[in-house]
C-alpha cells in the first residue's frame, strides 16, 4: 500500500514537473532570445546563457531608449483599448445577465424565451472575427472611427459582451434571491439592490469576466491591424512589424513580447484570490 502511495506521489510529481517544463519552456526561450546576439539566435539552438552563449542587453537598450516613444506609444496604446473595452463589457454585460437571470421575457413572434436570447447572444461568438472586418471597416470609415482608440474599444467590446452576458447570468442564477428580497422590503429599489447587494457578491464572476475581456482585448490583432495605421497601433502589430526587410529581428520580437506579457502576468497576480472564487462558484460554467 505504502508502494503503490509512493509510486503515486513520484508519478503526481513527475507529471506536474513535465507539464510545467511544457508551459514555461516558451516563456524561458523567449527571455533568453531577448539577450541573444543575432549570430546566437538564427544559427544554432544556444540553451544556457553564459555558457552556450553571452547575453547582450543592445535589444532591449534598443527597444527602450531609441524606440521607446513608439514602444510606449503601444504599450499605451493597448493599456487603454484594453481596459475601455474590459470596463463597458463588464459593466454592460452584468447588467444584461442579471436581466436574464431575474425577469421573465417571452418573445411571441419567435417564441424566444430567456435561453433563446442567452444563446442567441453567445452565438454571436460562434462567427469568426474576419467576417466582421469589412462591415466594420465600411462603417469606421463613414463614422471617422479608423485609427482610434474608441473605435477599436466599441469592436473589442462587442466581442467581449456576449462572454460576459453568459458567464454573468450563470454566476447570478447561482445567487440567492433572498438577500434582494429582503432589501426590497425595506424599501430598497430594483438598481439599488442590484448595485449595494448583488454586484458585491458578484465579485469573483465580475473579476473573472474582467480577467477574459482583457487578455483578449490585449491580444488581438486581426482588428487592430486593420482598423488603425499609425496614431491607434497596439502591442500585437507593433511586434509582428518587427519582420522587416533586413528578416525576422527574433531578439527585438522576443523582447517586446516579454514587455507586452507582463501586465496580464501582473493582472492576473493581483486578482488571483477572485479568479479560485470564481471557479469554485461556478462562474466559468458552461
Amino acid at each position: 500500500m505504502k508502494r503503490r502511495s509512493r509510486r503515486s506521489t513520484l508519478l503526481i510529481y513527475f507529471v506536474v514537473i513535465f507539464w510545467s517544463f511544457i508551459v514555461l519552456f516558451p516563456y524561458y526561450w523567449l527571455a533568453t532570445t531577448s539577450f541573444k546576439k543575432p549570430l546566437d539566435a538564427t544559427r544554432f539552438p544556444k540553451y544556457v546563457p553564459f555558457y552556450d552563449f553571452q547575453p547582450t542587453t543592445e535589444h532591449w537598450d534598443y527597444i527602450l531608449t531609441q524606440r521607446w516613444d513608439k514602444t510606449s506609444g503601444s504599450f499605451r496604446n493597448s493599456l487603454i483599448i484594453a481596459s475601455g473595452s474590459t470596463f463597458l463589457a463588464v459593466l454592460l454585460g452584468s447588467m444584461a445577465g442579471y436581466g436574464l437571470s431575474r425577469f421573465k421575457y417571452y418573445w411571441k413572434r419567435l417564441r424566444w424565451r430567456n435561453d433563446n436570447i442567452a444563446f442567441w447572444i453567445i452565438s454571436q461568438r460562434f462567427l469568426p472575427p474576419a467576417v466582421f472586418i469589412i462591415p466594420f471597416m465600411i462603417a469606421y470609415v463613414d463614422l471617422g472611427l479608423i485609427d482610434t482608440h474608441a473605435g477599436l474599444i466599441i469592436a473589442y467590446t462587442m466581442f467581449n459582451i456576449p462572454f460576459a452576458v453568459w458567464i454573468m447570468r450563470d454566476f447570478f442564477n447561482g445567487l440567492p434571491t433572498d438577500l434582494e428580497d429582503s432589501a426590497r422590503v425595506d424599501g430598497a429599489t430594483r438598481w439599488k439592490a442590484f448595485y449595494r447587494i448583488v454586484l458585491p457578491l458578484s465579485a469573483p464572476g465580475l473579476v473573472s469576466v474582467a480577467i477574459l475581456s482583457f487578455i483578449f482585448s490585449w491580444n488581438e490583432y486581426l482588428y487592430s491591424l486593420m482598423l488603425t495605421n499609425a496614431e491607434a497601433v497596439t502591442l500585437p502589430p507593433f511586434i509582428a512589424a518587427q519582420n522587416t526587410q533586413r528578416g525576422v529581428e527574433w531578439w527585438y520580437i522576443s523582447a517586446l513580447a516579454m514587455l507586452a506579457i507582463v501586465p496580464v502576468i501582473l493582472f492576473g497576480l493581483a486578482l488571483e484570490r477572485f479568479i479560485t472564487r470564481g471557479l469554485v462558484a461556478g462562474a466559468l460554467k458552461g
